[in-house]
């Protein structure tokens, strides 16, 4: 069984090795993600006067910042990909394509059917508003554009999107390639406050500062630098997770969050990919990379997975909140359970659609430039 789980889930990235603490940090990312959404769907179970139901409102916002992750990975990936050597940009959108679609469409059409087959649970509406509708998703607006997504989760993906077209023709319009390290450095921070201050004001969409963030880690990390940084990526990483929690009783505006989550996730990212230091080694742990490794299937299929479960649930125990320990006995059933149809979307879809793999290239356990994104391009 080991050797077919090393088989099936260690990957090797086309022309470039893996980087294979990035790998954990993904695996825990999604398994954040997925902490939102069995928390919501939990939630009648609790009494809201119990510990538990605090415990699982706070594991719910703490969760929120799995695709904040998601984003720091990969602007760190597609910029230092794009910096590493001049791209055709013909084949690097091809291959964005590629990498982002295949498992979108596989579970997209999978919706599809599932909403003609349960007409009561569809958010298609009828008529010549439900094809556009079905277009609106399938082009992968949701998200910037206020449309809700077919598949919850996949509004994340028109933040992927726009970061796959503008980091490429920002890299390009600066010229940033041609430019000393320092420079490309100053240029990306006065571009992350001018990014604060516009979705701040105007936008709304202040997750895109996160992508940035990712650039300025590849930057640190390629630059060799800040190796004391190894020490601090644990403790960076807990404080974020606090500070979304006590974000109602400090009062930080959202703005105010992103920033002090901005540097905390530079400062745990940065760290956790300087071979050597304890995150590093505690994401190096193979479960943790191989569910990273497949988790842009996990993070499409999850939720519905999920709902799958609960449905079925609800008809063998009525939602009452007296029952706050079903939270804890329910956790670890719908974590395994949302596992099989995410490594089969993998396996089947995923691996062999999406994912370049050369026989015979060996991962490495530290940072290297460029690499694929191999995990949700949320």
């Amino acid at each position: 069984m080991t050797r077919w789980l090393k088989q099936t889930f260690e990957l090797s990235h086309g022309d470039h090795r893996a980087i294979l603490p990035m790998e954990g940090v993904r695996g825990f990312a999604v398994f954040l993600v997925f902490l939102v959404h069995y928390v919501t769907l939990v939630m009648p179970w609790l009494d809201p006067t119990t510990m538990t139901h605090g415990i699982a409102v706070a594991v719910e916002t703490m969760g929120h910042l799995g695709v904040d992750l998601f984003f720091v990975l990969s602007g760190y990936l597609i910029y230092g990909m794009l910096i590493a050597k001049p791209r055709p940009m013909g084949r690097y959108a091809v291959r964005r394509v590629q990498r982002i679609y295949p498992t979108f469409a596989a579970v997209f059409v999978l919706y599809l059917l599932l909403s003609a087959v349960f007409p009561g649970e569809s958010k298609i509406p009828s008529g010549v508003a439900g094809a556009w509708y079905v277009l609106q998703n399938a082009l992968l607006l949701p998200g910037i554009f206020e449309i809700e997504p077919m598949i919850t989760v996949a509004w994340s993906l028109s933040y992927e999107a726009l970061a796959y077209i503008t980091i490429p023709l920002m890299v390009r319009a600066l010229s940033m390639r041609t430019m000393k390290r320092w420079q490309r450095v100053a240029c990306l921070l006065v571009l992350s406050a001018a990014v604060f201050v516009l979705t701040a004001a105007w936008l709304g969409h202040l997750r895109l500062t996160m992508f940035l963030c990712g650039m300025l880690v590849f930057e640190t990390i390629d630059a060799g630098g800040l190796r004391w940084l190894k020490a601090w990526s644990l403790p960076a990483l807990c404080l974020a997770l606090s500070v979304t929690i006590a974000v109602p009783w400090l009062g930080l505006p959202m703005w105010g969050l992103f920033v002090l989550l901005f540097f905390l996730f530079f400062v745990f990212c940065a760290g956790c990919l300087i071979a050597g230091g304890t995150s590093t080694r505690l994401f190096l742990l193979a479960p943790l990379r191989w569910l990273g490794n497949m988790s842009y299937s996990y993070y499409l299929i999850h939720g519905l997975t999920l709902k799958a479960l609960f449905l079925v649930f609800a008809r063998l125990t009525p939602a009452q909140a007296e029952a706050s320990a079903l939270f804890w006995i329910l956790l670890p059933i719908a974590f395994v359970t949302t596992l099989v149809p995410s490594a089969v979307l993998f396996i089947g879809v995923e691996k062999p659609c999406s994912l370049v793999c050369r026989p015979g290239r060996k991962p490495s356990p530290t940072p290297v430039q460029g690499g694929l994104v191999a995990g949700p391009q949320a």
